[in-house]
């Protein structure tokens, strides 16, 4: 009787660096980065695909390689991949590239993953002003499970995911990103209006050819140098779809990608075990290698059909998300609520971004009163999966935030009661993350009536 299964397109050997594989990897986004592979539509396929960092990132139970960390590298993908029909007719700008994914999770023998928080001088994340040490946490797999020595008394079931996929950009999408983003990088700090509490920098990440690779492209060659120079970086989702992190994209989802090039030239990587909601650390799934077993179909005009645009041109759409059915199953939440005030008590306008800060924030310091520091809590909510929401977002002035965490997660019940929290559980945890000092001159935030 003849095998049946995925057939394997992208295979990756742990034990080579990203641009010593097989099929070599790449990190920006760019038309002319050409396919490593070939699919026809209705076949089942398995793409392999590093951690994010290449292997940069290890097992060692230190903080270091974290804290110097090259965020010139991000993100390593697997691709791109060209997409041709049953009759070997390639997608063409203006359809649309459905890809189910029908199975995914860790590469054998590599079950382990992190969690992990830069550097404020190496790009932060999201409560950066509060936690701006390098600090991380290791995980191991149990099947479906995760826990860490690191945050110990917590263990939950990953819904594992891709945080990366995505089509390539055509020469005039890849001139509109790049025009945006300069613009940005260049005015926004004299003309944001929202957001101005938060701290991560850069604004954008312009394209660079520092830590650039580009697949089969040999560096040092004039080809390299413009593409280089030209190539988006992967670290923001666009209108490709790319680092979206949508962290329920997990079995039996669908991904509708609009294609702007010949052949579609998909790529993915970034691969999660479990994140939570925004992602909040910025490192700050749990991260892994990993495999993914997908099935393609090409929509003819499928762009115009079903994607409307939202700017000056047909370029301006966004991809469409069909979650699939396997999801962890939690009956009882604990909601953290937050507005658009921030921590020196100063009122913003309906800035969600804000809002959803506070509520963070809010759940780090309820959490921390069971046993465990706030960066083991930190580094938790980027990761467990907990469930983030905008509540309300038309009444003025507040923005309402909301982040829920499924309770069952502990091994403690974390819900107030009419007595005091109990002493037992109460005893501080260790070990701690992994961290290290903070040596930089950037202002921290603290909140008045409680520092943090």
């Amino acid at each position: 009787m003849a095998l049946h299964g995925p057939r394997l397109v992208l295979p990756i050997d742990l034990k080579k660096k990203a641009w010593e594989q097989k099929l070599p990897l790449h990190n920006r986004w760019h038309p002319d980065i050409p396919p490593v592979a070939e699919i026809r539509t209705g076949e089942v396929f398995r793409v392999e695909m590093m951690d994010f960092s290449g292997g940069g990132i290890t097992q060692e139970y230190s903080a270091e390689d974290i804290k110097h960390a090259d965020p010139s590298i991000v993100h390593y993908m697997s691709g791109p991949i060209r997409v041709v029909d049953a009759d070997g007719a390639p997608a063409k700008p203006g359809d649309l590239l459905a890809v189910e994914i029908c199975n995914l999770g860790p590469l054998p023998g590599d079950e382990w993953g992190y969690t992990a928080t830069f550097d404020r001088e190496n790009g932060g994340g999201f409560l950066t002003d509060h936690f701006p040490c390098a600090t991380k946490a290791i995980w191991y797999f149990e099947g479906i499970y995760a826990y860490s020595p690191h945050i110990p008394g917590v263990r939950f079931p990953g819904l594992t995911h891709p945080g990366i996929i995505g089509t390539a950009p055509s020469m005039e999408l890849l001139n509109i990103w790049n025009e945006r983003e300069r613009k940005l990088e260049e005015t926004g700090l004299q003309t944001l209006k929202l957001c101005e509490v938060l701290h991560s920098r850069p604004l954008a990440n312009l394209p660079s050819p520092k830590g650039c690779l580009l697949g089969k492209i040999q560096k040092g060659t004039p080809e390299w140098e413009k593409i280089a120079n030209e190539a988006a970086r992967t670290i923001p989702g666009r209108e490709n779809g790319g680092n979206c992190d949508i962290k329920n994209l997990s079995r039996g989802s669908k991904v509708y990608l609009p294609v702007f090039v010949e052949g579609a030239n998909f790529s993915t990587g970034d691969m999660h075990f479990s994140q939570g909601e925004g992602e909040v650390s910025f490192c700050g799934a749990i991260e892994m290698s990993g495999f993914l077993e997908l099935k393609c179909e090409i929509i003819r005009g499928g762009m115009k059909e079903y994607l409307t645009p939202m700017g000056p041109t047909p370029l301006h759409v966004n991809p469409i998300f069909e979650i699939g059915p396997v999801e962890p199953r939690f009956s009882e939440w604990l909601v953290f609520e937050g507005i658009s005030v921030d921590e020196s008590g100063r009122q913003h306008y309906l800035d969600a971004s804000v809002a959803y800060k506070r509520a963070v924030l809010n759940a780090i310091d309820y959490l921390s009163k069971f046993g465990y520091s706030k960066e083991q809590i930190y580094l938790l909510l980027s990761c467990c999966p907990c469930e983030g929401r905008i509540s309300g977002i038309v009444d003025s002035p507040n923005a309402v935030a909301t982040l829920a965490i499924p309770t069952a997660i502990f091994d403690q019940d974390i819900r107030p009661k009419t007595n005091k929290v109990p002493v037992g559980p109460r005893v501080v945890r260790t070990p701690d993350v992994l961290k290290c000092a903070y040596e930089g001159n950037l202002p921290t935030t603290k909140n008045p009536c409680n520092n943090i």
